[in-house]
């Protein structure tokens, strides 16, 4: 059974940082498509950044502030999120086996989220 299980989320102030960790158990290969999505309240979810084969994507809202990587011997995929704004509280989700950052059905693997507030 795959299991995605993130961490790191926690009120920051504005201009602060943080870095999220998904950490995958399982039958999982690290050779998949890797995401972060967020979900504001209220609001649909939305793809933040993706890694696949060596490449990021990041969403035009966070380029130049957030970075994906992964680590492929840990299963592990970050996001370090710098110079936060109030429009990034959200709850952020981990997931894999997807195809697009534009396709969040695609996506087969998810974990639970973690709440990232951002305060002025």
């Amino acid at each position: 059974q795959v299991q995605l299980v993130e961490s790191g989320g926690d009120s920051v102030q504005v201009g602060g940082s943080l870095t999220l960790s998904c950490v995958a158990s399982g039958y999982i290969t690290s050779r998949l498509y890797w995401a972060w999505f967020r979900q504001a309240a209220g609001k649909e979810r939305e793809g933040v950044a993706g890694i696949y084969n060596g490449g990021a994507y990041l969403a035009a809202s966070v380029k130049g502030r957030f970075s994906i990587s992964l680590d492929d011997a840990k299963k592990t995929v970050y996001l370090q999120m710098n110079s936060l704004k109030p429009e990034d509280t959200a709850i952020y989700y981990c997931a894999a086996g997807g195809n697009s950052l534009l396709n969040e059905r695609s996506f087969l693997y998810w974990g639970q989220g973690t709440r990232v507030t951002v305060s002025s």
